[in-house]
């Protein structure tokens, strides 16, 4: 038995209509995205090719501190450094590149819901945009430099258009094909894979594509993916061929990689089950309550799209967590139908289950402030401390005030929220938006001060300078050096690094890297050390240090 839906006063309909979804959707997004430095991992990685564009040294293959990249085609990176020129006179470079992930973010979100429209009605596109924003996952990578962003919002775009092909086969058709296009623009041949064989996919398995208009518009659609796939590699070609090679053995690798295992196929299931909460559990029962017209596109097509990028995922034998992120608009689009048909228990149970958990992980949240702020509750406040000695808390005062703010207007909006077949998934959303913004209030300065690598390059530069003062341009190698420290050296004091090669270097100067506990390996007497930097505890430790040859 379903709910029946009750009418929402004006009042309602202003703040939880469109007008609330967009400023929903645009706290999620901004908060908290410009304020941190770049981070280590993934953030700090991929501003390296977003500032090599901004230096002029390379728009067409993204590079590194100087190094070519293969990681991703350029898509995401002309994206941010657009932003990042735009916004330039009012916010930090790595801050303003960070908008590209909004944008990418905003443009999954909507293709999401038109298509969910599009699909099962209109009553149910608020419930699709909700809960493609509300998956736990992507709350880290929407606020981080992420260039899977742009394949997620591509693959959100081919599903758009392949959603239309009943009604209008060509425009639906064309859209899936520029999505493909971008996609692999965006992520590859990983991208093209995820997203083109959807349009043969669908003719071959639904029965509302087999016909002769749609099954023309879909060869055109693919067509007009492959030609302009086919636009970037050719421009390589034409003026760096050597790149070209370089990102085609690195795209091979990727693809011809060992598959999972089947132990990483349980560890693969148990990411996806965190990460595509509360979708998941909605997907099992949509499935189940449409066993019978699974061959329809409202079915088919967001079936099709997961077993593509799990395909994809266990084939390519990488399943690191950004990964995740091109589950979620198929993933939406079943559990918005699964909301629809919730029988009352557990639609109530879910809305429950939304308010309880997230509610205390607020609490939570506020635990975590009060011990960097009063020392309270004591353990937790020796943690923190372990984890970062010289952190010190900016203006509390503030923190409090703002806290209290964002954690009242989160009770007034779940107060005030009409019963309704969304109330769900907006209960979740909007409680997963307030506890973003309430951590991004009380514990951002702490997180970025343990994640950011500007302290260690501060320090380095001065340590280089000293040097240099003996050795003039001295130049710098290293051993095991991430990518994220070498993009936040060039950033934050222009310092490069060689690498070293078949065991020797003719730079006077070494710069090692170690993580955890692990000791340095052996260097030869030559190599003295000049200084060290220590930071972070337990499994996140990291020791950067500085050597000198000795002169002879």
């Amino acid at each position: 038995m379903t709910r029946d839906p009750v009418t929402p006063t004006l009042f309602q309909r202003r703040i939880y209509g469109t007008v609330g979804l967009a400023v929903l959707v645009a706290l999620y997004l901004l908060v908290g995205l410009t304020v941190h430095d770049p981070w280590r991992g993934d953030d700090a990685r991929y501003f390296g090719p977003v500032l090599a564009t901004l230096r002029g040294e390379s728009w067409l293959f993204p590079m590194l501190a100087g190094e070519p990249l293969a990681d991703y085609p350029p898509l995401y990176f002309w994206t941010a450094s657009a932003f990042a020129w735009m916004g330039s006179n009012f916010l930090p470079a790595h801050g303003a590149a960070r908008l590209a992930s909004a944008f990418f973010v905003a443009l999954a979100v909507y293709f999401v819901a038109r298509a969910t429209e599009t699909l099962h009605g209109r009553s149910v596109r608020t419930p699709g945009a909700l809960l493609a924003l509300g998956a736990l996952g992507l709350v880290l990578h929407a606020h981080e430099t992420q260039p899977l962003l742009a394949v997620f919002a591509m693959l959100a775009l081919v599903v758009n258009g392949l959603a239309e092909l009943p009604q209008r086969p060509l425009a639906g058709s064309l859209k899936a094909g520029i999505g493909s296009a971008l996609a692999f623009l965006g992520g590859g041949f990983s991208g093209l894979l995820v997203t083109a064989p959807l349009l043969p996919l669908v003719l071959l398995f639904t029965r509302e594509c087999r016909t002769p208009r749609a099954s023309g518009a879909l060869l055109i659609g693919l067509c007009l993916a492959l030609t302009l796939a086919a636009a970037w590699p050719i421009a390589l070609q034409l003026t760096q061929p050597e790149l070209l090679t370089l990102w085609l053995r690195a795209e091979w690798l990727r693809l011809t990689g060992p598959a999972l295992q089947v132990r990483e196929l349980v560890d693969l299931l148990e990411l996806a089950g965190w990460f595509l909460w509360p979708l998941w559990p909605l997907v099992l029962w949509a499935l189940w309550r449409g066993r019978r017209r699974l061959a329809t596109l409202p079915l088919m097509l967001p079936l099709l799209s997961l077993m593509l990028v799990l395909l994809w995922l266990v084939t390519s034998g990488d399943s690191s967590q950004a990964r995740m992120l091109l589950l979620i608009p198929a993933g939406a689009l079943l559990a918005a139908s699964g909301v629809s048909t919730l029988r009352r228990g557990a639609a109530s149970a879910f809305d429950w289950f939304a308010l309880m958990s997230l509610a205390a992980f607020g609490v939570l949240v506020w635990l975590a402030w009060t011990a960097q702020a009063v020392g309270w509750p004591p353990g937790l406040a020796r943690h923190a401390a372990r984890n970062a000695p010289d952190f010190v808390l900016p203006d509390g005062g503030f923190q409090l005030g703002a806290g209290i703010a964002i954690s009242a207007l989160w009770i007034l909006l779940v107060a005030r929220l009409p019963r309704s077949p969304s109330r769900a998934p907006a209960n979740w959303t909007i409680g997963l938006v307030m506890l973003w913004c309430l951590a991004v209030v009380l514990l951002m300065p702490w997180f970025d001060h343990g994640r950011s690598y500007r302290a260690v390059v501060q320090s380095l530069d001065i340590a280089v300078r000293g040097e240099r003062t003996e050795r003039p341009n001295a130049c710098i190698a290293t051993t095991g050096l991430p990518d994220a420290m070498r993009s936040s050296m060039d950033y934050f004091a222009a310092l490069r690094t060689q690498r070293i090669t078949d065991g020797a270097t003719p730079c006077p100067l070494l710069l090692v890297h170690t993580e955890r506990l692990r000791s340095f390996g052996e260097f030869a007497p030559e190599w003295e050390t000049v200084w060290e930097f220590r930071r972070g505890a337990g499994k996140r430790q990291e020791t950067f240090r500085l050597l000198r040859r000795a002169t002879p």
